[in-house]
């Protein structure tokens, strides 16, 4: 079977494909937001041979795999089990699969694994690239399809033939692949960047259920071409580089000889065969005929907003009892604030009630014990704060404090969107004043900044110590502070107000020591007209990138920091 041009034929031949094999295709990763395209792949879903059964990303153990079933433990007196999810094969479609949280992409790939038959349709709805489904998910799905940028009017109705589909899983089981394909699907997978040993063997699978579709008992070109097109290519992470010609290997054999017209004929099918034509490279072409032109572009865009340094584009996790996103319930006590989850302390209880009952001395119709107690909890991600500590020292500070105010200025109108809350701390003469505590309101911001005296020394130590007193306070209202230091010049005002650069120095050294061990993230920018070694060496104490910008305006500050808190 070949592939022709077009995402809209790959989805319908993939999806058929799907419906032959679905356990061994393992499922399909659909990138899509929800509108009338993916609901077009939706409706062609019952075609598959399993029951659809509905998940969600924070659907919990109980449901996957079965437990006590309460309403009839609690009328009966005994214990009644119900069956989970994944007990038996079913097609999986998993909504907001970029919500997955990496504890449910492992159950799933477990069961997945274990060959029970599942099939996982995960619909991806992410709107960023760094939106996306957990590595251990698309690892195990073979076909990848993205239909993001696919118009409605080039879709139509997916045909699916119930017939011809049972004739082909009938047939699955019997077709054939030549020795060495395999071999040569691995060697393209490498030259394509890939680098897990499950893309060829599901570009296999891929092949077969392609051939049984078409009525083969053998895998043909065709569908090798295919199964490359929609396993393999969607995968790359790089365009494939031709071999230098030095690394040809010599030709020292001459050509065998053509086959005479007599026997021509009756050899026909064997000259066509596999291992007579040079299937890596006609794979390969195959392949680059579907990476799209700015592959590289949109790798390098997704690798630097998903990289993960010391400094966090987002909030950390907390757990409580109080809100945010509910996770499974844990055995605890009834302390102050703790809430009991009813529902799981039953549960917990249910198992014990025929001995229980039989121990105890009081006839009641439940026995619940301390050790049955489910405390509930929530997961949330805490707000994070930007700490602008600013040099407002010598000629040029109201420069730079001008330079903050448009940064910060810049970073909250991005503030709604990604929960950030910024504060404003300067430092001249002998000490430093928190001039802007935590805020998301840029009216405040524009109001507290709008006359700011300069001048004196640079009491460095004390703009780090303010700063990580400010840290020290919002993390215990639950936010996730960063400091970010901005300075042309060294320290030369101790933490007691004397001018003693040396004092000066080894004060600031401390701070930025204690910032590093409360765990807080920074970030050190020298705004002077050259580099400052004093500052390369502080933003090495406190494990923070170092970032040069001398005589940044508000735009480039605002940019420096915007890439360091998403490195």
């Amino acid at each position: 079977m070949s592939l022709p041009d077009g995402i809209w034929t790959r989805v319908e031949i993939g999806l058929n494909a799907l419906a032959v094999d679905p356990a061994g295709l393992g499922g399909l990763w659909l990138r899509a937001r929800s509108g009338p395209v993916r609901d077009r792949v939706i409706e062609a879903l019952p075609a598959l041979p399993l029951p659809l059964k509905r998940l969600h990303p924070s659907i919990g153990d109980e449901q996957l795999f079965g437990g006590i079933d309460l309403t009839a433990t609690l009328s009966s007196g005994k214990l009644v089990e119900r069956a989970g999810i994944l007990a038996e094969p079913a097609i999986l479609v998993l909504p907001m699969a970029e919500r997955t949280q990496p504890g449910l992409a492992a159950r799933l790939a477990g069961a997945m694994d274990q060959g029970t038959g599942h099939c996982l349709i995960a619909m991806d709805e992410g709107a960023e690239p760094q939106e996306t489904l957990p590595e251990a998910l698309t690892d195990r799905l073979a076909l990848h399809l993205d239909l993001d940028t696919l118009p409605w009017g080039q879709t139509e109705r997916i045909a699916m033939d119930t017939d011809a589909l049972a004739a082909a899983r009938a047939r699955l089981p019997g077709v054939r692949a030549g020795d060495k394909v395999l071999e040569d699907l691995t060697v393209l997978a490498v030259r394509l960047g890939i680098d897990s040993l499950r893309a060829p063997m599901l570009a296999l699978k891929a092949a077969k259920a392609l051939a049984a579709l078409a009525g083969n008992d053998a895998v043909d070109q065709d569908d090798l071409t295919a199964a490359v097109q929609l396993v393999l290519a969607p995968r790359a992470t790089q365009f494939p580089e031709e071999p230098a010609e030095d690394d040809q290997p010599p030709q020292d054999d001459p050509p065998p000889p053509e086959p005479e017209q007599g026997d021509k004929d009756q050899n026909e099918g064997e000259a066509q065969s596999l291992d007579d034509l040079p299937l890596q490279d006609i794979l390969l072409e195959a392949a680059k005929a579907t990476l799209p032109a700015d592959l590289l572009a949109n790798l390098a865009a997704k690798k630097a907003q998903r990289a993960g340094g010391g400094i966090s584009g987002a909030g950390a996790k907390r757990k409580g009892n109080r809100r945010g996103r509910p996770i499974p319930a844990r055995r605890g006590r009834l302390d102050t604030g703790a809430r009991l989850d009813v529902i799981s302390t039953l549960r917990a209880a249910a198992p014990w009630q025929t001995i229980r009952k039989r121990e105890s001395s009081f006839e009641r119709s439940l026995h619940i014990r301390t050790d049955d107690f489910r405390i509930k909890r929530f997961e949330e991600k805490s707000d994070r704060l930007l700490i602008f500590v600013v040099d407002a020292s010598g000629s040029a500070a109201m420069t730079r404090l001008a330079e903050a105010k448009g940064a910060v200025e810049l970073l909250l109108a991005e503030a709604y969107a990604r929960r950030d809350h910024v504060a404003l701390v300067a430092f001249r003469g002998e000490a430093a004043e928190l001039l802007l505590p935590p805020t998301r309101s840029l009216v405040q911001t524009k109001r507290r900044l709008a006359a700011l005296p300069g001048g004196g020394g640079t009491p460095l130590a004390a703009g780090l110590k303010t700063a990580l007193e400010l840290a020290i306070q919002s993390k215990g209202r639950g936010m996730t502070p960063t400091v970010a230091l901005l300075t042309d010049g060294r320290a030369n005002i101790a933490l007691d107000g004397t001018a003693n650069r040396t004092m000066a120095a080894e004060d600031a050294t401390r701070m930025a020591t204690a910032i590093r061990a409360n765990g807080y993230p920074a970030m050190v920018i020298d705004m002077g007209q050259r580099p400052e070694r004093s500052l390369k060496a502080l933003a090495d104490t406190l494990g923070a990138p170092y970032i040069p910008l001398p005589r940044a305006d508000a735009n480039r500050l605002s940019t420096a920091v915007s890439a360091a808190l998403d490195a």
